[in-house]
């Protein structure tokens, strides 16, 4: 779809998070692959082919770069770690660390983990849709919003080729965080969109879904990147059952109304 589209106009997959084991390791599998994709990026290469050559979201081998001798370190002085920021659900709002804000989808909605999807500073919430789908306990099936920001060590330009890149990105960190490396995706779109007067770009793409006794056969994901005109990118994903699609016009309308508050 081409042109820009300014929205408003009506203004696991995964098992549900709560911060359990399968949620914790769910975050560092997707924090690691933004790492990936800054080193992609830092490279010079791009991983616009996930979404225009290939059905399936794969590993991509790294150069080398340059071999430099690494230097040693007392064992006895541990580097200090400085946590991401993290966003929170405040009211009927998903508010970013940086204090961007996008309204909950409803308060239906629980309070999720951002990191599954890798959005930084972000806050995220959850809506079940098939409760306990296989017959276990706490598993279950359902739709999935993250709202927060582009990771800053993943580079971004403004202009719409560097938004589109900035959107597979991040499309592809929560896929992978979400999903697997190995997910498979159809019906891929592309289209540009203006947000709180903020050019940005969207992605929406259909993620194959095959679980044991779930009767979803597919999921929708959806990616918006918006240009917070600071050399910064807001970022809200949407993962949305196939059974479930009128999610996808609320999810449009919320991301219509994102406040970026500089």
């Amino acid at each position: 779809m081409g042109g820009d589209e300014s929205y408003g106009v009506t203004s696991p997959r995964r098992r549900s998070g709560g911060g359990g084991i399968e949620a914790a390791a769910k975050a560092r599998l997707a924090g690691a692959l933004v790492l990936v994709l800054a080193a992609l990026a830092a490279t010079g290469l791009s991983v616009g082919w996930i979404w225009t050559k290939a059905d399936a979201v794969t590993p991509v081998a790294l150069p080398s770069g340059i071999q430099t001798p690494l230097k040693t370190i007392d064992p006895s002085v541990k580097p200090s770690e400085t946590p991401p920021p993290e966003g929170k659900v405040l009211g009927v709002n998903l508010l970013a660390a940086n204090t961007d804000t996008m309204p909950i989808m409803s308060a239906a909605w629980k309070t999720d983990d951002a990191g599954r999807s890798s959005v930084y500073g972000g806050a995220a919430i959850f809506f079940v849709v098939h409760k306990n789908y296989n017959g276990e306990e706490g598993n279950n099936w359902g739709n999935y919003v993250s709202f927060g920001q582009l990771d800053p060590t993943v580079k971004f330009t403004g202009t719409p080729a560097g938004l589109k890149a900035a959107a597979v990105q991040a499309g592809s960190a929560a896929i992978v965080g979400l999903y697997s490396k190995d997910a498979k995706l159809s019906g891929t779109t592309h289209k540009a969109i203006t947000v709180d007067g903020h050019k940005g770009h969207e992605i929406t793409t259909k993620v194959a879904v095959k679980e044991p006794k779930l009767t979803e056969t597919f999921s929708t994901v959806m990616i918006a990147v918006i240009d917070r005109g600071d050399g910064t990118a807001a970022v809200a994903i949407g993962d949305i059952a196939g059974s479930t699609p009128a999610w996808q016009k609320v999810w449009r309308t919320k991301v219509s109304q994102i406040k970026i508050n500089r």
